[in-house]
């Protein structure tokens, strides 16, 4: 079974909603979570926040938080996933903001580096990854651990320790 087809069949199981805010993955993760047949039951909607200015104004992420801690950092990332979940009116809130290449990186902050957050009813948690291969797999990368971040969130039993 895929990763979002575990995904959808917890959120069904325990009548949860998702939605997602992506930035570096620019809709992958929403586009792996509807390739599930009936994922209109859980999947509320997504949205690709590219630009600082749409992080800010559709998901409420504060312009301090960004001065601050940058457009890649755990902080905007929970700020995202908090105002994704809060957007939509979904139980979870799923975040990936990150630098999938091959421009853009920083010493600080090198080319794949990525931040994916998950809110919902348990609490929230943040993660990073540093990727290393090119664009088109530090995305994919990126979503499946989105996907595994969310299954972990839904395991009652071993919720994730962040």
């Amino acid at each position: 079974m895929y990763l979002e087809e575990r995904v959808g069949q917890l959120l069904r199981e325990r009548g949860l909603t998702i939605s997602v805010a992506e930035s570096c993955t620019g809709g992958l993760l929403a586009s792996r979570i509807i390739d599930v047949a009936g994922a209109s039951v859980y999947f509320l909607g997504g949205i690709v926040a590219y630009q600082n200015d749409v992080k800010v104004r559709l998901l409420a992420v504060p312009e301090q938080v960004i001065k601050e801690g940058g457009a890649i950092s755990s902080e905007t990332a929970t700020a995202m996933a908090r105002g994704c979940r809060e957007l939509f009116g979904s139980d979870i809130g799923v975040s990936i903001t990150g630098i999938a290449g091959p421009t853009g990186g920083s010493a600080a902050k090198p080319i794949g580096t990525t931040y994916i957050a998950v809110e919902g009813p348990a609490g929230e948690w943040c993660r990073c990854f540093h990727w290393s291969g090119n664009r088109t797999s530090n995305r994919e990368s990126s979503v499946n651990a989105a996907l595994e971040l969310i299954l972990a969130c839904l395991d009652d039993d071993n919720p994730p320790s962040i």
